[in-house]
């Protein structure tokens, strides 16, 4: 049998699953030569060890060399100055040679970080580095190459075909898509390296520029070319483009492109520009967005658990249903985006910009907003339960509905913010800032409130009873007709306060300020009143059954007689008995 025939043999069989027989194998075998001319003496190699071999420092040498030869003027390829070719057959035909060894230098496995790293040192250590040129030659190849030009080509011209016969001839399996992927994915590797190295350095940064899937806002954008080279390359592997593109797409420009439903675990986007992009239901788990340009893109339904989007820039892009469970925000820009019903829970939102964002009907339990900005974000039926929002701003921020149940917003800036009917069981608002705040039908059960600032406040139909309220500013605040039953309103200020038909019955109101607030039929029966400020206060028809006025502060006559339950009263000052009439 002749050595052409044998390859075809092999092939043949290696479609089929099956094997020469030894004795053919044999034969094969002493007549394969090294790319050297010798014979070679240990053929039993398979894949692994063949990409084992690329770590090798003298691949980096090759691929070097390699590198430094494809750019280099001349060659029979484009200058610098040269309009690079469309891909018509009788041009084709001039880059022949060129795409040939492209395919026999990088069509045997995955360039790995280490080996590209090694590569570029070389490259830009010696003086045969034309990136310029370089950039041209391998753009062009793998705008041919996304094309599947060279996959589709006849078998004459095929070039994928010829590297594999020629690795089945040295005894190497490897399928012919295997061939295609890996020259396709370490052409683009390096086209990102390029473009990275180009990006940090003035003189390049606008002659060198790579985006994978072709300039936006030009005919030729193909927003989906990537995403169709990614399920191409999955075609081998699930996660195979991931595993072997993943930690090259840092930096990269990624602006406009369509990515739907793409498999990008733990890949590398660091550094990236994906303004526009479409990423929706993608699996991003662990991916790192840290410092990427992320305005405007679209991430709904996404899967981005564990994802680092560190001093990111989300700014209106579109995260709804997307699930950021244990995800790192910290210092990210997410003003204006979209998170309504996304899942960030246990999330690190620590110092984000969340101004004006949506979070309607988001899960925040348990998520660290420490330091974030939430003025005006819209948290409409959102979990922040046991959320961690110490000092955070949340002014005007509509919290309707909303749950905040033990949750930490001690110094909180809740100005003008709408907390109408929300759960704040236990919630920490020690401190708090809530002037002209909207806490209307509010559940506060349990609630801290002492030393909060609630100047104009609305609390129509909420329910403070047993709250602690102690040193609050509560005046010019709107409490008419709310339950303060046993609350804590030692030391408060409660001037000019509306405490029209409010129940107060069994409250501390110690030391409290109510000068001037109106207590028209207000409940104090059983109250402390004990050196309360009461000048100037409306109190017709209020009840002070039982209530205990020991050295407080009145006014003019009128304003007692009406009052309730006077002589059921303890500790009333004499001078007020005697102002009376009373025994």
């Amino acid at each position: 049998m002749s050595y052409l025939s044998q390859i075809w043999q092999r092939l043949s069989n290696y479609v089929k699953g099956s094997k020469l027989p030894d004795t053919q194998k044999k034969s094969l075998e002493v007549k394969t030569v090294s790319p050297g001319g010798k014979p070679t003496l240990d053929l039993d190699k398979n894949f692994k060890f063949f990409q084992d071999n690329l770590q090798d420092s003298s691949l980096s040498q090759r691929l070097q060399k390699s590198l430094e030869k494809w750019g280099k003027p001349g060659n029979s390829l484009p200058d610098i100055t040269e309009q690079i070719p469309n891909a018509q057959p009788q041009e084709a035909a001039r880059y022949h040679q060129f795409y040939e060894e492209v395919y026999d230098v990088l069509g045997h496995a995955a360039l790995t970080p280490d080996i590209v790293e090694q590569v570029m040192n070389l490259l830009t250590t010696g003086k045969k580095f034309h990136p310029l040129l370089l950039f041209q030659r391998l753009e062009e190849f793998y705008r041919r190459w996304c094309q599947s030009e060279f996959l589709d080509a006849a078998p004459g011209h095929n070039l994928p075909q010829k590297k594999m016969l020629s690795m089945l001839a040295q005894n190497i399996t490897i399928g012919l898509r295997q061939v295609d992927i890996y020259t396709g994915l370490n052409v683009l590797i390096l086209l990102l390296e390029l473009h990275r190295y180009a990006q940090g350095r003035a003189e390049l940064q606008q002659l060198i520029t790579f985006y994978p899937s072709s300039q936006p806002d030009t005919e030729s954008f193909f927003t989906s070319q990537l995403l169709r080279i990614m399920n191409y390359s999955d075609a081998i592997e699930i996660g195979n483009f991931s595993s072997i593109v993943g930690e090259f797409l840092k930096g990269g420009n990624f602006r406009g492109a369509y990515l739907g439903n793409a498999n990008l675990t733990g890949a590398n986007f660091s550094g990236a520009n994906l303004s526009n992009a479409y990423l929706g239901d993608a699996n991003l788990i662990g991916a790192n967005f840290s410092h990427a340009d992320l305005s405007g893109a679209n991430f709904g339904d996404a899967n981005l658990s564990g994802a680092n989007f560190k001093n990111a820039n989300l700014s209106r892009a579109d995260l709804s249903s997307a699930n950021l469970c244990g995800a790192n925000l910290n210092c990210a820009d997410l003003s204006r985006a979209n998170f309504s019903s996304a899942d960030l829970s246990s999330t690190n939102l620590k110092n984000a910009n969340l101004s004006s964002a949506d979070l309607s009907n988001t899960n925040l339990k348990d998520a660290n907003l420490n330091g974030a900005d939430l003025s005006h974000a819209i948290l409409f039926g959102a979990n922040l339960s046991e959320a961690k929002l110490s000092g955070i701003n949340l002014s005007h921020a509509d919290l309707c509905r909303a749950d905040l149940s033990g949750a930490d917003l001690s110094r909180a800036i809740l100005n003008g913010t709408n907390l109408s009917d929300t759960i704040l069981f236990s919630t920490n608002l020690s401190d708090a800032i809530l002037v002209a705040a909207d806490l209307s039908y509010a559940k506060l059960n349990g609630a801290k409130l002492n030393y909060a600032k609630l100047n104009g406040a609305m609390f129509l139909g909420a329910d403070l009873s047993g709250v602690d309220l102690s040193g609050v500013v509560l005046n010019d605040a709107d409490l008419s007709g709310v339950m303060l039953s046993e609350a804590d309103l030692s030391g408060a200020d409660l001037s000019d306060t509306m405490l029209f038909g409010t129940d107060l019955s069994y409250a501390n109101l110690n030391k409290a300020n109510l000068s001037g607030s109106n207590l028209s039929g207000a409940l104090l029966n059983g109250a402390d009143l004990s050196h309360t400020n009461l000048s100037y206060a409306i109190l017709s028809n209020a009840d002070v059954t039982e209530a205990n006025l020991e050295q407080m502060t009145w006014g003019e006559k009128q304003q007692w007689e009406t009052v309730r339950g006077l002589e059921k009263a303890v500790n009333v000052p004499a001078g007020l008995k005697q102002q009376l009439g009373l025994s």
